[in-house]
């Protein structure tokens, strides 16, 4: 782990030092564990964005099979 510096607010650290309290977790841990779920977040955005630049790259392919016809014929099979 790499160590670093933040400044946060008198509120900020108020409820850090409660939160730590009730949950039994150190005021580091629960730092981190914000900084992931921060991060997380921006990477769904990152693949959201990834996905809707994929969309549409298929369209004017002409070596691809009849989807439509195929689901079809799924269908009509009884399980």
């Amino acid at each position: 782990m790499i160590k670093t510096q933040i400044y946060i607010t008198e509120a900020e650290q108020k409820a850090l030092k409660s939160i730590a309290a009730r949950t039994g977790t150190k005021q580091s841990e629960l730092i981190r564990r914000a900084i992931d779920q921060f991060i997380a977040r921006f990477r769904e955005t990152d693949r959201l964005k990834l996905l809707q630049q994929a969309r549409g790259i298929w369209k004017d392919r002409t070596d691809l099979p009849d989807f439509r016809q195929i689901r079809r014929e799924l269908d009509r099979i009884e399980v």
